[in-house]
């Protein structure tokens, strides 16, 4: 049975994501900072075998103990899903809010990226979850969107240093999906444009179906999100982060 690691995995694209892999029999490890949703979150997993593990990783002492896990316990998936973010414009967030999304959107999962593969053999595979802002701006969201611009190059390098290993590496960015992440962040999903809009079942989905396939080092979620970054190659620089700006929720229109 495969054994897979999903942190931020109490609720949204985590913990969907936990679920259809535990229906394709994948024995399934969360981490998240909650205990009782984390406990909630397992119990809605099909079949046996699965844990949990409470960290947050924003935590020094936290994020040491499950790299340690990470190099003791064999697993063949490390999905790095946690991620925040705080919307609004940048010098009306506080500085420490959008210091410790860098910890978290970067430092955290590099640290346990580095973990997982030191121990990965041939046949497993690393999802790191950034998101459509990796190819773009968002004005009104300007650190969070430079984290997962972060994310997605440095899963690009990794996929081809183990690609000779026959390891996977992915670097999977969904667009604005139906969870509580805009919420946490300040917002709401009616925040933004209907048509740009997910639900974490399609996007669990789609991630699921990628790993399956192991083809792409960058996999951008959903034919709208695809058809959105075409059309902003034919647009000037200048142009695609105006639109950014007008549609973003972190900016008071």
């Amino acid at each position: 049975m495969k054994k897979a690691l999903i942190t931020g995995a109490s609720g949204g694209i985590g913990l969907e994501t936990a679920r259809q892999l535990a229906q394709q029999n994948y024995q399934i490890t969360l981490v998240a900072r909650n205990k009782d949703r984390l406990e909630q979150a397992l119990s809605s997993l099909s079949g046996s075998g699965h844990t949990l593990l409470v960290a947050d990783l924003n935590n020094a002492e936290d994020l040491q103990k499950l790299t340690a896990h990470l190099r003791t316990e064999k697993y063949d998936v490390l999905i790095n899903n946690a991620g925040n973010g705080t919307y609004g414009k940048f010098t009306d967030i506080p500085l420490e809010d959008q210091l410790a999304t860098m910890q978290l959107n970067m430092q955290a999962l590099v640290t346990l990226s580095y973990s997982f593969l030191q121990q990965s053999t041939k046949g497993d595979a690393l999802v790191n979850i950034g998101s459509l802002l990796a190819h773009s701006s968002l004005p009104g969201g300007a650190v969070y969107a430079a984290t997962k611009s972060f994310v997605a190059n440095f899963s690009e390098s990794l996929w081809y240093e183990f690609k000779p290993k026959g390891v996977y590496v992915m670097g999977f960015n969904p667009g604005a999906a139906n969870s509580d992440f805009h919420a946490h962040a300040g917002r709401e999903t009616s925040d933004f444009p209907d048509f740009v809009v997910s639900s974490v079942e399609d996007v669990a989905q789609q991630l699921v179906k990628a790993l399956q396939k192991r083809q792409k080092p960058r996999v951008v979620q959903g034919w709208k999100n695809r058809f959105m970054l075409f059309g902003f190659k034919l647009l000037s620089r200048k142009a695609a982060v105006s639109i950014m700006g007008r549609i973003s929720p972190g900016i008071a229109n």
